[in-house]
C-alpha cells in the first residue's frame, strides 16, 4: 500500500496537507475522517493514530500524527522544491520560528472564531455569549497584527521572498474565520496582498478546492443530539 493520507478539509491543517501534496505532485490516496461525525473517535481510526486527530499519514507500516511532522515528512521524503522548507540554515529557522509560534495562538483564535461566531449557533444551535465572542476576535485580531508585524514585514511571503509550508499552515488559518463571516483582510491591505500571493503560487483551482467545504460549512444542517453528545468535550474548550 503506498502513502495514505488521512484528512479532512473543515479542518485547517488537513487543508494545508492537502495543498501541499497535490501541489507538488505526490500521489496519495485520499481516507476521508469526517469530524463532525466523530469518525476521528472511531477504534478504526485510532489504530493509525490513537491521539483521534486529523490529519494523520500512513506510508505502509510507518504512521504519522501531527501537521507540521507530515508536512516535513512529505517535503524530505518526496524531495520537493527548496523553497517550501528551505536547506538554508537560518531561512530553515524562520519557517521553523512560525510553525513554533501559530499552533497557541493564531490556530487557538482562528478555530475559536469559527465554532463562535458560526459552527456552534449554525450547527449545534448554541449561541455563544457576545462578550465570549469579542473577546475572541479581539485576540484574533491581536495575532494578526503580529503576524504582519513579526513575520511578513515587508516581505512577499511570511519566512523571505519565496512561499514555503509556513505560508500554507498561515492561510489555511485565516479562511477558518472568513468562513465565518469575519471580515479579516478587509483593513489589512499587506495581508490581503500576501493571501492573493499565495493563492496565485498555489493556483486558485486547488485553493478553491482544498476551501470549498469550509466555505459552505455555514449552510450546514444542525447537528443531531447523538453528535451534540459526541463532540461536545472536544468542542466545549472552543466555545470558552
Amino acid at each position: 500500500m503506498g502513502l495514505e493520507l488521512y484528512l479532512d478539509l473543515l479542518s485547517q491543517p488537513c487543508r494545508a496537507v492537502y495543498i501541499f501534496a497535490k501541489k507538488n505532485g505526490i500521489p496519495f490516496e485520499l481516507r476521508p475522517v469526517e469530524l463532525l461525525k466523530g469518525q476521528h473517535h472511531s477504534d478504526a481510526f485510532a489504530q493509525v493514530n490513537p491521539l483521534k486527530k486529523v490529519p494523520a499519514l500512513k506510508d505502509g507500516d510507518f504512521t504519522l500524527a501531527e501537521s507540521v511532522a507530515i508536512l516535513l515528512y512529505l517535503s524530505r521524503k518526496y524531495e520537493v522544491p527548496d523553497h517550501w522548507y528551505p536547506q538554508d540554515l537560518q531561512a530553515r529557522a524562520r519557517v521553523d520560528e512560525y510553525l513554533a509560534w501559530q499552533h497557541t495562538t493564531l490556530r487557538s483564535s482562528c478555530t475559536r472564531a469559527m465554532w463562535q461566531k458560526m459552527m456552534s449557533p449554525v450547527f449545534l444551535g448554541e449561541q455563544v455569549p457576545a462578550e465570549t465572542l469579542v473577546s475572541t476576535l479581539a485576540e484574533l485580531d491581536r495575532c494578526l497584527q503580529l503576524l504582519e508585524d513579526k513575520f511578513l514585514k515587508d516581505q512577499d511571503f511570511l519566512a523571505g521572498p519565496h512561499i514555503s509550508v509556513a505560508d500554507l499552515v498561515a492561510i489555511t488559518e485565516l479562511m477558518h474565520p472568513v468562513s465565518a463571516g469575519c471580515q479579516i483582510f478587509k483593513s489589512r491591505p499587506k495581508l490581503a496582498a500576501w493571501r492573493q500571493r499565495v493563492e496565485a503560487e498555489v493556483g486558485k483551482d486547488l485553493f478553491q478546492e482544498a476551501h470549498a467545504v469550509v466555505l459552505k460549512a455555514k449552510d450546514l444542517p444542525p447537528a443531531d443530539t447523538s453528535i451534540k453528545e459526541k463532540l461536545k468535550p472536544s468542542v466545549q474548550v472552543l466555545l470558552q
